[in-house]
């Protein structure tokens, strides 16, 4: 039997307490993409309240809106591999069982475009997607 392609991307369980540790590390150690989206989420810009690097079950969000159950993650290029590629889709239908709707943008997009990226979180957050 071969080694899963996915075992990489996803470490086996981590505790709640360690999950907590890396979502801190993780808000060291942000991209441009991802500051720069925090920059316009944070301190209720949008009307709600935005968490960033937040542990959900057994992953680290990006962002989350739990008022509105929406999450936000930011793809760079790794993300389009195929193996990366397949376990962003088992994340997102893992949160979408939670009851979270999953918005995905390329870092690119935030960078080039960050007021669409807005406006499409916004729109989502309304409830007009």
């Amino acid at each position: 039997m071969g080694v899963n392609p996915l075992s990489r991307y996803h470490p086996p369980m981590a505790s709640r307490k360690d999950l907590i540790a890396r979502a801190r590390r993780m808000r060291c150690q942000a991209t441009d993409a991802e500051r720069l989206l925090w920059q316009k989420l944070r301190g209720r810009q949008l009307g709600v309240k935005f968490r960033r690097q937040a542990p959900i079950g057994p992953y680290i969000v990006d962002f989350v809106c739990f008022e509105k159950r929406l999450v936000v993650e930011l793809d760079g290029s790794q993300h389009g591999l195929p193996p990366r590629r397949a376990y962003d889709a088992q994340r997102s239908r893992w949160l979408r069982s939670q009851g979270f709707r999953v918005l995905r943008f390329w870092d690119s997009e935030v960078l080039i475009d960050i007021e669409g990226v807005l406006r499409r979180i916004l729109q989502e957050l309304e409830g007009r997607a």
